[in-house]
C-alpha cells in the first residue's frame, strides 16, 4: 500500500467555522482509491479542508470533529452496502460537491447517503449527487443545518414503499432544505416532530409525498414543485405552517392536504390537474386560504370532520368538476372584506362594474349531499324530481342546507404567477 502525504496548504480561513474565527485551515488534496480518505480524516484538525481529487472514495467515513470534504463534482465516496456513507458528527462540518453512493438497506438504523447526528449543528450539504442510497439525507437532531442545491436519488430497483426518505428530518430545528431535486424515494421530504424549519424551492418527482410533515409548527413550505406524485404536500398534526407558493402538477391524489393542521397560512399555491381533490381538509381549522388557484381537479376543495373557522378569499375554482364538497348543516360564508372567490362555473352580472357578482355563489345543494351520503341516488341524477328539486331551492333559499356560500364572488381570477422551483437536476 502506497502511503500518501498530501501537500498541505495553509490558507486563512477567518469565519469559515463559527466555531472557529480566525484559525490557519489547512487545504489538503486527497487522491482517490484506496483508504487514502479514511487516513486523511484520522490525520486532519479541526478546521481543515479536504479536497477530493476526482476519482473513487472508499467510505464509510465519520467526520468527527469540524471538516470540509470538497470535490469537483467528479469525484465519489462510495460506501461498502452497510450503515451510512458519510456520518457528519461534528458541528460546522460541510460535504460540497461530491457524489455519495453505497449505503446500507437498513430502515431501523436510517442508513442514509449522508448522515447529520445531533452533534452536526450549523452542518453544510451542498451541491452534492446522492445517488442509490436507502435515506438521501438523514438530518437527526443538529441545529440550524443546511442542505441546498442537491440532486437525490433513491433506489429505483426497490418498491416504492420499501424506500427511504430523499431527506429524513427528525427533532432538527432551523434547518433549511432548499434547491433539492428529489427523484425516486418514498417521500421527498419527510418531518418528524421538528420545529422552525423551512423547506423552499425544491423539486420533487417520483416519489409517495412530495412534502410529509408529522408533528413540526412553525414552518414555512414556500416555492416547491411536486409533479406526478401520490400527493404533493400532506401535512399533520401541526401548527402555524406557512404554505405559499408551490406548485401540484398532476399529483394522483391530493394536491394539498392538511390533516389536524391547524392555524395555517396558505397562499399563492397552484394545484392543477390533481387526480381526486385539489385541496383536502380533515379536521383543520382556523386557517387562512387565500390567493390561490385550484384547477382542474375533480374536486376543488374537500374539507370535512371539523375544518372549522377557515377563512377563504380570492382564490380561483377553475374547472373542478365539482368546487367544494362539505357535508354539514353549519353555514359557511366564503369572502373576507367583500371580496370572495372566482368560480369558473358562476354565470353572474356586474351591473355595477366593480369586480364583485350582483348574485352570490353556492358550490353544492340538497342533492348534492343526498349524492355523497347515499351514492345510489346518482342513478337518479336526470329524473324530473331531481331536478325539480333543484329548481326549487335556487327560488327559495330558506330550504337550501348549511354549507359553503360566497357572497361577494369575483368576475375575474385574481393575477397568478405560477410557481417555478429553481431545483435543476
Amino acid at each position: 500500500m502506497t502511503c500518501v502525504r498530501p501537500l498541505r496548504i495553509l490558507v486563512l480561513a477567518a469565519g469559515l467555522f463559527a466555531g472557529f474565527p480566525g484559525a490557519m485551515a489547512a487545504e489538503i488534496a486527497v487522491p482517490s482509491g484506496s483508504d487514502a480518505l479514511i487516513k486523511a480524516i484520522d490525520n486532519a484538525q479541526a478546521g481543515d479542508i479536504l479536497r477530493l481529487e476526482p476519482g473513487i472514495h472508499n467510505g464509510p467515513v465519520v467526520l468527527d470533529r469540524p471538516l470540509t470534504l470538497k470535490g469537483d463534482g467528479k469525484a465519489e465516496i462510495r460506501g461498502n452496502g452497510t450503515g451510512s456513507v458519510i456520518t457528519v458528527d461534528a458541528p460546522d462540518s460541510a460535504v460540497i460537491a461530491v457524489t455519495v453512493t453505497g449505503s446500507g438497506l437498513s430502515q431501523e438504523t436510517i442508513d442514509s447517503g449522508i448522515k447529520l447526528t445531533k452533534k452536526a449543528a450549523r452542518a453544510r450539504v451542498l451541491n452534492n449527487r446522492v445517488l442509490n442510497n436507502l435515506i438521501g439525507v438523514d438530518v437527526h437532531g443538529p441545529k440550524q443545518a443546511l442542505v441546498a442545491r442537491n440532486v437525490i436519488e433513491g433506489r429505483r430497483d426497490m418498491r416504492k414503499n420499501e424506500r427511504g426518505n430523499g431527506i429524513y428530518v427528525w427533532n432538527a430545528p432551523e434547518l433549511v432544505a432548499e434547491f433539492n431535486t428529489i427523484r425516486y424515494g418514498r417521500d421527498g421530504i419527510f418531518v418528524n416532530t421538528s420545529h422552525k424549519d423551512t423547506f423552499r424551492n425544491n423539486l420533487f418527482e417520483e416519489v409517495r409525498f412530495a412534502i410529509h410533515y408529522m408533528h413540526g409548527n412553525d414552518g414555512v413550505i414556500s416555492g416547491n414543485v411536486s409533479i406526478g406524485n401520490d400527493i404533493g404536500y400532506a401535512l399533520m398534526f401541526s401548527d402555524r405552517l406557512t404554505i405559499e407558493n408551490n406548485l401540484s402538477e398532476g399529483d394522483r391524489d391530493h394536491g394539498l392536504m392538511l390533516n389536524y393542521a391547524n392555524w395555517a397560512r396558505i397562499s399563492g399555491n397552484l394545484v392543477r390537474d390533481g387526480g381526486e381533490k385539489c385541496l383536502f381538509m380533515y379536521n383543520s381549522n382556523k386557517g387562512t386560504v387565500r390567493g390561490n388557484r385550484f384547477e382542474g381537479c375533480p374536486i376543488g376543495i374537500h374539507f370535512t370532520a371539523g375544518s372549522e373557522n377557515n377563512a377563504f378569499s380570492e382564490n380561483a375554482f377553475i374547472g373542478n368538476k365539482t368546487q367544494v364538497k362539505y357535508v354539514g348543516s353549519k353555514h359557511h360564508d366564503w369572502s373576507k372584506d367583500g371580496r370572495g372567490n372566482f368560480w369558473s362555473d358562476h354565470a353572474a352580472f356586474d351591473a355595477d362594474g366593480d369586480g364583485i357578482a350582483d348574485t352570490v355563489y353556492r358550490p353544492n345543494d340538497m342533492v348534492d349531499q343526498i349524492l355523497w351520503t347515499q351514492p345510489a341516488a346518482k342513478l337518479l341524477i336526470g329524473s324530473p324530481a331531481v331536478q325539480l328539486l333543484r329548481w326549487t331551492q335556487s327560488q327559495f333559499p330558506a330550504l337550501l342546507p348549511g354549507g359553503v356560500v360566497d357572497t361577494a364572488p369575483l368576475m375575474h381570477a385574481p393575477t397568478f404567477t405560477t410557481p417555478n422551483a429553481g431545483a435543476k437536476g
